[in-house]
């Protein structure tokens, strides 16, 4: 089995993918593309992915895009340890909120929406303060959601897709200055992070990773 994972280091998406990978003992090889000189929309990626987005997983010949698509390809392929609990309620409680930041928050304060505004006319402290906006409603819904639950994770003692999908966001939510000071969600963060997993996918871990 070959897995390629066609990436930018600091993409959220690819950031959640790369959680998955090592939480379930897999090896790949990246790719990198860095979305900052449009290189996603090159054709031979485009060829690939024709969103020209990150991350795409290359499998055995196969290519998988979006991001909690290619989480569920590898659950279903490679059950252990799961991200998605065995109660079929409580597995939609985990979609749910991993869907309300990768469907609800994520996508409209991306990289490429935050250029359309500026292509709009908004100067970068309105699209900023959009960004802003958007993660703060966001994570606020997103800890009212779990803040009946306890344990270290989002739903108890087991890693799941909710916490895979939160860190990432809550990362890209300081880059921007937002608030992030949820106790609860800060709580998983910090538990998540001493996970070996979720250190060696941090952003600054990967071979792509330019601070400056």
């Amino acid at each position: 089995m070959n897995l390629t994972l066609h990436t930018y280091w600091r993409s959220s998406a690819a950031w959640r993918v790369r959680t998955v990978l090592g939480l379930k003992g897999l090896a790949w090889d990246t790719v990198p593309h860095d979305l900052r000189i449009n290189a996603q929309q090159a054709p031979e990626y485009l060829a690939r992915n024709p969103q020209g987005l990150v991350p795409a997983l290359e499998i055995d010949g196969a290519v998988l895009t979006q991001s909690l698509a290619i989480i569920e390809y590898l659950e279903e392929r490679f059950p252990q340890p799961p991200v998605l609990p065995a109660d079929p309620l409580e597995r939609a409680r985990v979609r749910a909120f991993a869907l309300a930041i990768a469907c609800d928050v994520h996508p409209v304060q991306n990289l490429r929406v935050l250029r359309m505004l500026r292509a709009r006319g908004l100067d970068q402290a309105a699209v900023d303060g959009w960004a802003r906006e958007v993660m703060e409603s966001g994570l606020a819904a997103c800890a009212r959601l779990i803040d009946d639950r306890s344990g270290p994770f989002c739903f108890g003692e087991a890693i799941t897709l909710a916490d895979v999908v939160l860190i990432p966001q809550l990362a890209n939510a300081r880059r921007f200055g937002a608030r992030t000071d949820y106790p609860r969600l800060e709580a998983i963060e910090a538990h998540a992070l001493a996970h070996p997993a979720f250190a060696a996918a941090l952003p600054a871990a990967q071979p792509d990773a330019d601070p400056a």
